[in-house]
């Protein structure tokens, strides 16, 4: 199944509410990621760009339109199933980094093993290889309060990939760093894609960042209205 794509998303809306009430949050997207590819995902506040990626990450069901993940019809996966694909296949990346403060490091990147009944003996080296995949081995010991913004993003990347998935989403990564800090995340992310040839779907406002992945996707009022090259899409 190596060329089978990634995600496929046929025809998918997603509407909430109805009548005069009614909003298109995604209306009739067709999106295709491959293996290994560094996609981000634009656009304005309220374009539908989060919807899109929710229901990618399996934590939002479409009203309507066919979603494979991988070749499964996620639309046939009963409430234990995807919550499996989640913890086995998919690695999630926030904007607030959901560090849990009265954890350490290693003991916030180990919970996504807990869920996976990881024997307890083999969760700790994991998290130690995640962590020093992410440069910080050796800040393994310590709370999230000693650790910088962007120390702490790097945590949640290594809690992400800790069940070494085969996509990661990144959902606003760099939204609540500094300049500096955002680009050295962003370079984190190219290194994984270009060696672990890990798939990436990233949201982002910013162009500067979201110019980095070799593609990108625009979306305004649920329409994707945009998709190709960043030289191309932001020209």
């Amino acid at each position: 199944m190596s060329d089978t794509p990634m995600v496929r998303m046929r025809s998918i809306h997603k509407i909430y509410g109805s009548g005069a009430a009614e909003v298109r949050a995604l209306d009739d997207v067709d999106l295709t990621v491959e293996r290994g590819e560094f996609t981000s995902v634009m656009g304005p506040s309220g374009s539908g760009k989060s919807t899109c990626m929710n229901v990618v990450g399996c934590l939002d069901v479409p009203t309507a339109g066919t979603y494979e993940f991988v070749g499964v019809d996620v639309d046939e996966l009963n409430d234990d199933e995807l919550a499996l694909l989640r913890r086995h296949y998919i690695g999630f990346v926030f904007q607030g980094f959901h560090l849990l403060p009265r954890m350490n490091a290693a003991e916030n990147v180990q919970l996504p093993l807990v869920y996976k009944n990881v024997p307890r003996d083999e969760r700790r080296p994991a998290a130690m290889r995640a962590l020093e995949s992410v440069g910080l081995g050796d800040r393994a010991d310590h709370a999230p309060s000693e650790l910088s913004g962007g120390q702490k993003q790097r945590v949640a990347i290594a809690r992400a990939l800790v069940t070494e998935p085969t996509l990661l989403l990144a959902d606003e990564p760099t939204g609540n760093l500094d300049t500096e800090t955002s680009a050295e995340i962003i370079d984190l992310l190219k290194q994984l894609n270009r060696e672990r040839n890990l798939t990436i779907l990233m949201v982002s406002h910013e162009a500067e960042f979201a110019s980095e992945a070799r593609r990108i996707v625009y979306f305004i009022d649920g329409i994707m209205t945009r998709d190709g090259p960043p030289e191309e899409v932001l020209s």
